[in-house]
């Protein structure tokens, strides 16, 4: 089943080892998966750390506010959906065919607290209520980079604004050595947040490949001890960077304000296609 939607192609498609459960892709590229009778099950690498991140920020079963950026086929708003019954969950989406398209063939339950909005990520964020989400997930791209309006001080400004006191950003991103682009991501968001780290697989860090890299900041330290764990135990084991080796990766880079701002790198080809 397929759609046409503004920035290309969406493709819903089904995975023969689970009944209900479903690849979207965008432009080719693996977008979202979702297996509507597990909605704890995360298939891809960036998903499980970001739900690794989820789990740590507040006690176990705790309900949260939380503000997606980027809507997909709802994977995470579903996970967390499922283990912090109670959440209430705002989803921003530009692609109104995208919203439309997940909708009306992976529907969420109608008590689920998921809500649905059709609107830019910045525009949303720029009117939301000061000190209103726990916890905000920016997992924003058009094509396959992250939009430079979305990647600017003032941006973090906005998300430092919407995000309570102890509450935490994360963001999925993607680059490659020498990380141009990640450097600037830190420089900028550490302007913003006093606490800062990074998910990333070994061979990213090390330069050996483009990669996802999830980006963490908040104003109070985070369970740093836990995230490690976990990532480590992975089926693709990640590292957790923090402190000093993250000061050493930022350098020399600085923040980046919106007139300076640029997307992501294009991925190069083949970095996330299927099979």
């Amino acid at each position: 089943m397929t759609r046409t939607v503004d920035h290309g192609t969406a493709k819903l498609m089904p995975d023969v080892d689970r009944s209900r459960a479903w690849l979207l892709t965008v432009d080719g590229a693996p977008q979202s998966y979702v297996d509507l009778d597990e909605p704890t099950h995360l298939e891809f690498e960036y998903a499980r750390r970001l739900g690794h991140v989820l789990d740590s920020v507040a006690p176990p079963g705790r309900p949260l506010d939380a503000l997606h950026l980027g809507g997909g086929a709802l994977t995470l708003p579903r996970y967390l959906a499922a283990t912090r019954p109670g959440s209430r969950q705002d989803v921003v989406e530009a692609d109104g065919a995208l919203l439309d398209l997940v909708a009306e063939r992976l529907p969420v339950p109608g008590d689920a607290g998921i809500a649905l909005h059709g609107a830019d990520a910045r525009a949303w964020l720029e009117a939301a209520p000061a000190a209103s989400a726990d916890v905000l997930v920016a997992d924003v791209f058009g094509g396959s980079r992250v939009p430079a309006h979305l990647t600017s001080q003032e941006y973090a400004r906005q998300a430092a604004r919407v995000l309570r006191g102890d509450g935490v950003y994360l963001a999925n991103l993607a680059d490659a050595s020498p990380f141009a682009f990640l450097r600037s991501q830190l420089a900028t968001f550490a302007t913003a947040f006093e606490e800062l780290a990074l998910i990333a697989e070994p061979g990213v860090l090390r330069g050996r490949r483009f990669g996802n890299v999830v980006l963490l900041a908040s104003h109070r330290p985070l369970d740093l001890a836990t995230l490690t764990r976990r990532t480590a135990s992975d089926a693709f084991p990640a590292r957790v960077e923090h402190g000093d080796p993250l000061r050493a990766l930022i350098g020399d880079a600085g923040p980046v304000r919106d007139e300076d701002a640029v997307p992501s790198p294009q991925p190069p080809d083949g970095a996330f296609g299927i099979g």
